[in-house]
């Protein structure tokens, strides 16, 4: 390679660094994701999303006005063919503080799941329980997971396409229990730069071998999808994106979003018969609404 190629690959690399650094302040900006003397829990799987995002926040972490701490925490599964030594070794070697968590839900997930069937939902599932449990019980502020703008994006579509729902992954959210707010920092950044980011860090990569790196089909189908999008029409998924932060209550038709009942209303109560609008007998029902 001529010094002047070497040249550019270094700028390129440096370039793609700001950006995913700036993504990653901006989104804990516009979300509030991190507040003086939090104690965040960096959940890391030993992919290209986890490493990044922890060596992100790290960056975040040297520069920021206010104080907060960061722990990596990981769950050995006990899959087939793991390697205990990677992630440690790795960790160490950056004076990264760590928790490594043990439990077999691998053999939970050969038992449960059919022959043939997708594993990846029931592992998220124990995997998110376990972090969640351990995240609540030692006191951690935050959950901090290496979610994407790909991925969210992906989980729009899969809702919208199998779901009959119009919901994606929030940047931030408190957990169904109750227990935990989590945060996805990366929610800004690009897949694809991720992984170029990834490539130039020489992250150890731990793959998942608890099925041969199954990819649940129905997202593998919709991330074709969008990849032959963004082919044809770049900046689509960008749009689709952006879309998730406009969102217009009235021009959609959940009323439990919006009001349509009262809309146009003169302010006086009226039973209407509604019996009739669904083809059912006269006298089978009706409803009060204002007008």
């Amino acid at each position: 390679m001529s010094i002047a190629a070497t040249r550019q690959q270094e700028f390129n690399a440096v370039k793609l660094a700001k950006r995913l650094r700036r993504q990653v302040g901006q989104a804990v900006a516009d979300f509030q994701m991190i507040e003086d003397g939090d104690r965040i829990m960096v959940c890391l799987s030993g992919g290209k999303d986890s490493y990044t995002l922890l060596q992100l926040l790290r960056q975040l972490q040297a520069k920021a006005p206010v104080a907060f701490e960061l722990h990596a925490v990981h769950l050995d599964q006990k899959q087939p063919g793991y390697d205990a030594q990677t992630l440690p070794r790795y960790l160490e070697s950056v004076g990264m503080p760590y928790t490594i968590l043990e439990q077999d839900t691998y053999s939970v997930v050969r038992r449960v799941v059919p022959e043939g069937r997708t594993m990846c939902s029931l592992c998220s599932r124990l995997r998110r329980g376990n972090l969640y449990d351990h995240a609540a019980a030692q006191g951690y502020t935050k959950i901090a997971l290496g979610h994407h703008r790909d991925d969210i994006v992906e989980t729009l579509f899969l809702n919208l396409f199998h779901q009959a729902k119009l919901k994606a992954m929030p940047p931030k959210l408190r957990s169904d229990d109750g227990r935990n707010v989590v945060i996805r920092p990366l929610a800004y950044c690009r897949e694809d730069n991720i992984a170029d980011y990834a490539q130039l860090q020489n992250f150890p990569i731990m793959p998942c071998n608890l099925c041969g790196s199954q990819e649940n089909l129905q997202r593998k189908a919709i991330k074709a999808m969008l990849a032959d999008w963004e082919r044809r029409f770049p900046g689509r998924v960008e749009n689709v994106f952006r879309a998730i932060g406009d969102v217009s209550p009235s021009q959609l038709a959940d009323r439990n979003l919006f009001d349509f009942a009262s809309l146009g209303g003169r302010g006086t109560a009226r039973t209407v018969v509604t019996d009739w609008l669904r083809g059912e007998p006269a006298g089978a029902e009706t409803e009060t609404v204002a007008g």
